[in-house]
Order: structure tokens, then sequence, then C-alpha cells
């Protein structure tokens, strides 16, 4: 199996981001902090913070960005950063974890090919998820044949064919 990544030997520079009411104060941040770093960022909501919001809504779309090529790498924000990971990762072609300290940040990208970083809004402070935010941006999949191997492996649980989900 070979892994699709669109950023292998560069900087992503089409990033989505996505929140429900629980990270939408983070998302914004974020948002923000990449706007001024040079990235080019689609912003898949919310796009107001209102507490009847769902985060499937806003994660689900990014995700299938993401599987589509449409953006190259995804940052999901919820307010514990869970329920946007379990969301992402029901769409073939993403690989998302939760994240909250630097190692994890640089190793689930270059030995798992992470493709959508998923933080917690109520849980990891501005700095600290900015400094997360580009150790997931500037990491590379290794792509060595162990990883890939592995990545098969959880591929091969997908659905037959599935790639992307539009």
């Amino acid at each position: 199996m070979t892994t699709s990544n669109p950023c292998a030997g560069q900087d992503p520079q089409r990033i989505g981001v996505a929140a429900d009411h629980g990270g939408f104060e983070l998302k914004q941040y974020l948002e923000a902090r990449l706007r001024e770093t040079g990235y080019q960022v689609n912003d898949f909501g919310d796009h107001r913070s209102h507490s009847d919001d769902d985060y499937p809504d806003y994660v689900i779309p990014l995700a299938r960005a993401v599987a589509r090529g449409d953006v190259e790498r995804g940052v999901a924000v919820c307010g514990s950063g869970v329920g946007a990971c379990i969301a992402a990762n029901k769409v073939p072609g993403v690989r998302a974890c939760l994240i909250h300290e630097t190692f994890s940040a640089r190793q689930g990208v270059e030995d798992d090919d992470l493709n959508v970083i998923c933080l917690g809004g109520r849980v990891v402070g501005q700095e600290t998820a900015w400094e997360l935010v580009r150790i997931f941006l500037s990491a590379r999949f290794s792509g060595a044949e162990r990883h890939r191997r592995r990545l098969a492996k959880v591929a091969a649980l997908e659905p037959a064919g599935a790639k992307a989900v539009s």
C-alpha cells in the first residue's frame, strides 16, 4: 500500500479547520495564526459560536475534504477533541488523532501518516495548541516499509474501494 501524502517533502499549504461551540474560540485563534503564517485556510465552520451546534456537522465536511485532497491537512476542534476525532475517523482515508503533547504531534505524522489533528478547545491552551499544530504541519510521513505495511492493514478495514467520501 502506498499512502497518498500530498505534503511529502514540503510544508502543506492548504489547511482545513472545523469546530463546534466547544472549540470555536480555539479554532478562530488557530485560523488567524495559520493565515498570518501564510497558509491557505478553508474554514468548515462553525462560523459563529452557538451552544446547540454539533461537531459532526463541521468535522465531517473537513474530513471529506482531507480525504479528497481538497485540503492537505485538517485541524478539528471540539470541547475535548474526542468527538471530533471519532467523527473524522469515520471518513475513509482520514487518519485523525487527539493530540495534547508534542511527541505525538510529530510521531503521528512520521509513523502513521496522520492527516487530521484533533484538539480539545476546553483542554489545551492557545499557545500549546499553536505549537502542536505547527509541529503537526511541519512533520513528514517517513514512508518506511513497516509503517506502510501497518497502514495497509488499517486501510483494509475501510469499506472496499472507499478512498474518499463526498
